[in-house]
């Protein structure tokens, strides 16, 4: 029996690092033919075929039902739509999306919940990513059956859709076992990332639920909470609508005990694991309200920065924001271009560049006057930190840095050419070597837990992958290579780099010069 001071959130983190000693003997050949398929099939229900708004021709009255169609299909196509395919070596396509997901394998399903609209009647959606459709599976009034599995969530008073982002384990499961648990939250939260940003481009904002009833949502989307769950709930206010036209909402938390838990055998870990940071329906404090101190979260603009490191060099990083053009086009344009890269040739980028990645990530504010959402919605921000690696960047000496965001400025942590190591650290990844730049993202796990509980793991990793998504569409949109790396040798980054060892790294985004 494991101490009952050592939180799951805890435990499951140190059983699914990857560690030198280890990481072979746990090695497993992939079996392709159980590769899972990453699309939903319904058998009964009605098609809503969305391309038809896609195409360009003269834009309908702004009392014409296709302007919303229009708006919807524009956002679900950038949120998780197909950008491209190709055949692979066993006859089969493989499909893209605007969302990068680890593996290509797209654990992350999109649903669509209507309180009844005039474009949607009452019911339950599935997004069609495949045909760029929606699938009405079922036709019964579900609405208020969300705001109970939501606690009566404040945002879900005037709005009418509402989006449920979920994971489906074994797509992911089936290549990295149990720590596919820590992708899956990745993968939602560069899929969060997109529907804050499409949101921008049609007129909606969403508002991040995190804390819900998990076998309430199971069941009222029809779903095995033992192979897939709930990570998200977004309601969509319409800002078209004067009476949707919200302000912020408060991101919803929950706390949950520390208990002891069973020894649970390995291929078990990750569903014992969402099982155990569930909410039941039960609570009696609504999970939205609570809060550390009853305060709601800092804006990203009022940010504290964590670590002082006085004597060390000190890296301006404001700049003038990026571009993005008239009505966002460059955004759309960015977010149906965006690859993962998969070779960097070793070539340098300037400071300058560097800064503008930082700029779009991490200080959302700057972009308020470009239409962009200024305090886009994060489980808590405050909770992760960021540490950059430079190995080429032009105009900065290689080694660690701490990202300080509210001073803007990158705080030197340790001098060193990192090139050798990040190759050893990142599992023998070329990427790691050939990189200009390595963001890692952070988090203090055990303090985390002690505000949250362990259900804060879900948090930290949709806002880990959220803000690499940030850094994604930046990337791309300058020109440079992107490439986010889940799998790392974990308590080795930290000794390596001079991270401090409180920090558990999260995930790591490689930038660059592509090959």
């Amino acid at each position: 029996m494991p101490d009952a001071l050592v939180s799951i959130a805890q435990h499951y983190h140190s059983r699914t690092k990857y560690d030198p000693d280890t990481l072979k003997s746990k090695a497993r050949p992939l079996d392709y033919s159980q590769q899972p398929i990453p699309f939903k099939t319904y058998r009964v229900g009605a098609e809503i075929d969305l391309k038809p708004y896609l195409e360009e021709g003269a834009p309908p009255s702004p009392d014409d039902d296709r302007v919303d169609w229009m708006r919807l299909s524009r956002l679900l196509i950038n949120a998780y739509g197909l950008t491209a395919k190709f055949p692979t070596e066993t006859g089969q396509t493989f499909y893209l999306r605007s969302a990068p997901s680890a593996g290509g394998l797209y654990p992350a399903e999109i649903y669509l919940i209507s309180r009844g609209t005039r474009l949607l009647p009452a019911g339950l959606y599935n997004y069609q990513a495949r045909s760029h459709s929606l699938w009405r599976y079922w036709e019964d009034h579900g609405w208020q059956n969300l705001q109970r599995a939501c606690f009566w969530h404040p945002a879900l008073d005037a709005t009418h859709l509402a989006i449920v982002v979920t994971g489906v384990f074994y797509r992911s499961t089936w290549r990295y076992q149990d720590r596919a648990y820590r992708r899956i939250c990745l993968d939602v939260g560069h899929l969060l990332g997109n529907v804050e940003l499409a949101s921008a481009l049609v007129d909606y904002r969403p508002h991040l639920i995190a804390s819900f009833a998990d076998q309430a949502i199971a069941e009222l989307l029809y779903l095995d909470p033992t192979q897939e769950g709930a990570l998200a709930v977004l309601p969509l206010a319409d800002l078209l609508m004067v009476e949707q036209n919200l302000p912020y909402a408060q991101v919803a938390f929950a706390t949950s005990p520390q208990t002891q838990f069973p020894t649970v055998p390995d291929g078990e870990l990750l569903s014992y694991f969402h099982q155990a940071t569930a909410i039941a329906p039960t609570a009696d404090v609504p999970p939205w309200a609570m809060r550390p101190t009853g305060d709601t979260p800092q804006p990203m603009d009022t940010l504290e920065d964590k670590y002082n490191l006085p004597f060390g060099l000190r890296v301006p990083t404001s700049s003038a924001p990026i571009a993005w053009g008239a009505h966002l086009e460059e955004l759309e344009t960015t977010l149906f271009k965006r690859r993962s890269t998969r070779r960097y040739s070793g070539g340098s980028i300037s400071l300058e560049a560097l800064r503008l990645l930082l700029d779009f990530t991490y200080q959302p504010h700057h972009y308020r006057s470009q239409g962009f959402d200024p305090d886009p919605d994060y489980g808590d921000r405050t909770l992760v930190h960021t540490f950059v690696v430079a190995c080429g960047v032009e105009g900065l000496d290689d080694g660690c840095y701490y990202y300080a965001p509210r001073s803007e400025e990158l705080r030197q942590v340790r001098f060193k050419t990192f090139r050798r190591e990040l190759h050893y650290l990142c599992l023998g990844q070329e990427l790691g070597r050939d990189a200009a730049a390595v963001v890692f993202h952070t988090a203090d796990l055990e303090g985390a837990v002690a505000v949250y509980g362990d259900r804060v793991y879900r948090y930290l990793h949709l806002d880990a992958g959220h803000l690499g998504q940030r850094l994604n569409l930046a990337a791309i949109r300058l020109g440079l290579g992107v490439s986010g790396i889940g799998g790392f040798f974990d308590d080795q980054v930290n000794e390596v780099l001079g991270i401090p060892p409180d920090e558990a790294v999260i995930y790591i985004t490689t930038l660059g010069q592509p090959g």
